[in-house]
C-alpha cells in the first residue's frame, strides 16, 4: 500500500471541517462514508510561546497562539493532495509535533 502523509494549515477550523466534509460522501441515515482511505488528526492552534508562571503557578504572560488550524494527514493510495487540499499544505524541514505510526513524514511527503 502507497501513502503520503502531508501537514496543513488552513485559516479556520471551520474552513477545515468544510474540507474534510468533502473527502466523504453521505449515506441514506446522513452518516460520512470516506471517498477513499485517509487518516487526519486536527491539532488546532499551535503554541509560538509558552506561558510564563510564577512561585504560585498564576499566569504571569499567557501563551501566545497562531491563528492557523493545523492539520496532519496520512492519505492512502492518492498520487497528490485530494481537490482543495494542496493550497492549504505546508512543507517544514523537520518531523514536526505529530507523527504517524512512527513513519517518517520527511520520507513519505507529497513531492510538490
Amino acid at each position: 500500500m502507497a501513502f503520503n502523509i502531508a501537514k496543513y494549515e488552513f485559516n479556520s477550523k471551520e474552513q477545515y471541517e468544510s474540507k474534510f466534509e468533502a473527502l466523504h460522501t453521505e449515506d441514506d441515515e446522513g452518516n460520512l462514508i470516506p471517498k477513499f482511505k485517509f487518516t487526519v488528526i486536527s491539532i488546532g492552534h499551535l503554541v509560538l510561546q509558552d506561558a510564563v508562571y510564577d512561585e504560585e503557578g498564576e499566569v504571569v504572560t499567557p501563551a501566545v497562539m497562531d491563528d492557523k488550524w493545523h492539520v496532519d494527514a496520512l492519505w492512502h493510495d492518492i498520487e497528490d493532495h485530494p481537490y482543495g487540499w494542496k493550497t492549504y499544505s505546508i512543507d517544514i524541514d523537520t518531523e514536526g509535533m505529530h507523527g504517524f505510526m512512527g513513519l517518517s513524514y520527511l520520507e513519505h511527503k507529497f513531492n510538490d
